[in-house]
């Protein structure tokens, strides 16, 4: 789409490109989203990809990922043997609802800040564990808990000029034993639940990861396997207001498929199979 708006594209930004910000201003990254709709408030466009961000690194102390890293080059990455989380990037980049040309331009950071329920970054990042590294206009930078970033659909605590610098993954979690489900109403369709499980190395503890069926991420966590009936009390606990309502599912229907979903990923890591 043609966004007959804007007045000017900076090219080749800064190196810290929120310095002088203004309303009217929009990042862009693989523009996947911006482009596909009108944005009538938008003046002038920041073009990250002319940064230097190293799309994956890996660290001694686990993963980084650059915010203008493309959902292809994430799929692409050669994972260490021993990073027994790793299928999780792969089920979560084919978990977008996109052709192959999206791949090539969607980025990691655009889906995060997208915020949407059926975010795979989003749900992929939530559930090892994350932490993303915000870069303000003062040059200010903060670190906020992947689990924290989102606060609704289509809503984050990105302040105006705000920027998603990286997402760091703790090399624990990438070591951790899992366990996913996701559910959509067609083969290629927007994930109506996706839902992960995960187990650190030794441990016999469960993170449930809820994403796509609520507003915003939600995790429960045990220090113990629980049993079925406790997995399940604690999904109904959960705020009636969490449960996400569009074409793809009702809350009801998703409070439902959550329940399956989840006891079948808590049998799964008690048999100790290996997702």
């Amino acid at each position: 789409m043609d966004l007959n708006t804007i007045t000017e594209v900076v090219r080749r930004p800064s190196e810290r490109p929120g310095a002088d910000w203004h309303d009217g201003d929009a990042w862009l990254a693989g523009g996947t989203w911006l482009y596909s709709a009108e944005q009538p408030d938008l003046r002038r466009l920041i073009d990250l990809t002319a940064l230097p961000w190293e799309p994956v690194v890996p660290t001694d102390d686990g993963l980084e990922i650059g915010a203008t890293c493309t959902i292809r080059d994430l799929y692409a990455f050669p994972w260490p043997r021993d990073w027994t989380a790793a299928i999780l990037f792969r089920k979560s980049c084919e978990a977008f609802l996109s052709s192959f040309k999206v791949w090539n331009a969607a980025t990691v950071g655009g889906n995060i800040c997208m915020s949407l329920p059926a975010g795979p970054m989003i749900t992929l990042t939530v559930a090892l564990e994350a932490r993303y590294e915000l870069w303000a206009p003062d040059g200010s930078v903060r670190f906020v808990d992947a689990l924290d970033f989102v606060t609704g659909d289509h809503r984050n605590v990105l302040a105006p000029g705000e920027i998603l610098r990286r997402v760091t993954i703790p090399g624990y979690a990438l070591r951790g034993r899992t366990a996913h489900r996701r559910f959509t109403l067609t083969r290629l369709g927007r994930s109506t639940v996706f839902l992960v499980g995960t187990q650190r190395r030794g441990a016999s503890d469960l993170a449930l990861t809820v994403t796509a069926g609520t507003t915003r991420p939600v995790r429960i966590a045990f220090d113990s396997l629980p049993d079925a009936r406790t997995l399940r009390q604690s999904i109904d606990a959960l705020p009636a207001g969490v449960w996400f309502a569009d074409p793809n599912g009702t809350p009801d229907h998703r409070r439902h498929l959550t329940r399956h979903f989840a006891e079948e990923i808590r049998r799964e890591l008690t048999a100790g199979d290996l997702a």
